[in-house]
């Protein structure tokens, strides 16, 4: 199923914003938010239908078609599994022309045995991304009515793997560490640029995936914050900054973390890119009403009367919305999966010789301080996950 223009624009919007309120170590999804918010703006009524369709970035009329244009885009794409899941207490009447919008093989039943209900909302969870998260990120209570959840995991190999070497930083946070580095050399010059955005100089590596989704690294000059260097990263993708390739690049310190040599040698030699970055594996909890603007959530937690008529007739209102995802990169691969739900209630990376006669580029990119992440599906450049590494995998001699 083919994803409209229009729809990507919307989800990578919402990537930007959120990504431009980051800081710390962190990892998130806003392709798995995006699609929760799409049903409930369907679903919502007077201010809260407003907040959402802005949050959504598409009117509220149009949000459930693209919600289920999307789920059905991910589930296309290798690699990539992404569910829907919608739990009600029996006793919650919802209407038919709402759930009728929701993907098939979505729905379940709370029996309001707390315990129970959470054991099977866990086993969802787990079950969807391939155990990569194991519990469902929102509290359940006896007052809990409904809970919209979605699941988004992704894994993909790298078409050439890393080289894991030990690494010491010289300078910055991460200086006398011993880090697990990865390495490696390519002749393609053209999986490194530098962008020239509005907050600094931004340095992309592309380590392209074997399934169509890439891993682009972003370090950003040590003056940016992480949200700076990830907001730029989403319109270096967007295409709204021209990122110059490396063959183009002048020689000298040419952007962040960058160096670009005129070197001799003594037969012909193609140029060379010289990648060290590190390993990572960590994970983030979000909760989404800290920001209620951001998701348009802020009249929709008012419980004092009811905000989405158009999923029920009793009133309701947003309890809970959180996030838990997760990412890992490696010599070998990426992965990243995202478990987001919203809950409902009442509303109420030399001997000597003859003088060498040919020349040629050496380039070495060096990701030896906190950087960003964004993993784009390459065709549509959806953007799937996105992070900003604080703490690399240590070194470790015995591995």
């Amino acid at each position: 199923m083919r994803v409209t223009n229009a729809t990507i624009r919307a989800v990578n919007g919402l990537t930007a914003r959120w990504a431009g309120q980051t800081s710390g170590g962190t990892v998130f999804s806003a392709a798995g938010v995006w699609p929760l918010l799409a049903f409930l703006a369907d679903g919502a009524g007077g201010a809260a239908r407003a907040e959402l369709a802005e949050a959504v970035g598409l009117p509220a009329g149009e949000a459930a078609g693209a919600g289920r244009e999307l789920l059905g885009a991910l589930g296309g794409i290798r690699g990539v599994d992404a569910a829907l899941g919608l739990w009600t207490r029996r006793t919650l009447p919802v209407r038919e022309e709402w759930a009728a919008g929701l993907p098939a093989d979505t729905f379940g039943v709370l029996s309001g045995d707390v315990a129970a209900d959470k054991a099977a909302l866990d086993a969802w969870a787990s079950k969807r991304t391939g155990g990569l998260i194991e519990r469902m990120p929102v509290p359940l209570h006896e007052e809990t009515l409904l809970v919209l959840a979605s699941a988004l995991a992704l894994r993909t190999q790298w078409l050439r793997p890393f080289e894991p070497e030990c690494m010491s930083a010289a300078s910055g946070p991460w200086k006398d560490r011993q880090l697990a580095g990865l390495w490696r050399t390519t002749s393609l010059l053209d999986r490194i640029g530098v962008a020239d955005t509005p907050e600094g100089a931004v340095t992309e590596l592309k380590v392209l995936g074997t399934t169509g989704v890439d891993i682009h690294l972003f370090l950003g000059e040590e003056r940016m914050s992480a949200g700076q260097v990830l907001a730029a990263g989403v319109d270096i993708l967007g295409r709204r900054h021209r990122a110059v390739p490396g063959d183009q690049l002048p020689y000298g310190e040419a952007g962040p973390g960058l160096d670009v040599r005129r070197v001799r040698r003594h037969r012909p030699t193609p140029p060379s890119l010289t990648v060290a970055t590190v390993a990572f594996d960590f994970s983030a909890k979000h909760d989404l009403l800290e920001q209620p603007r951001l998701f348009g959530l802020g009249t929709a937690t008012d419980d004092s009367r009811g905000h989405f008529p158009g999923i029920s007739a009793e009133p309701l209102a947003v309890g809970s919305a959180r996030q838990a995802a997760t990412t890992a990169f490696t010599d070998k691969g990426f992965r990243a999966a995202a478990v987001t739900a919203i809950s409902a209630v009442g509303g109420a990376a030399p001997s000597e010789r003859p003088a060498p006669r040919y020349v040629t580029t050496e380039i070495d990119a060096a990701f030896d301080r906190p950087f960003g992440f964004l993993a784009l599906h390459r065709t549509s450049r959806l953007v799937l996950a996105a992070g900003w590494v604080t703490d690399p995998e240590p070194y470790r001699e015995d591995e």
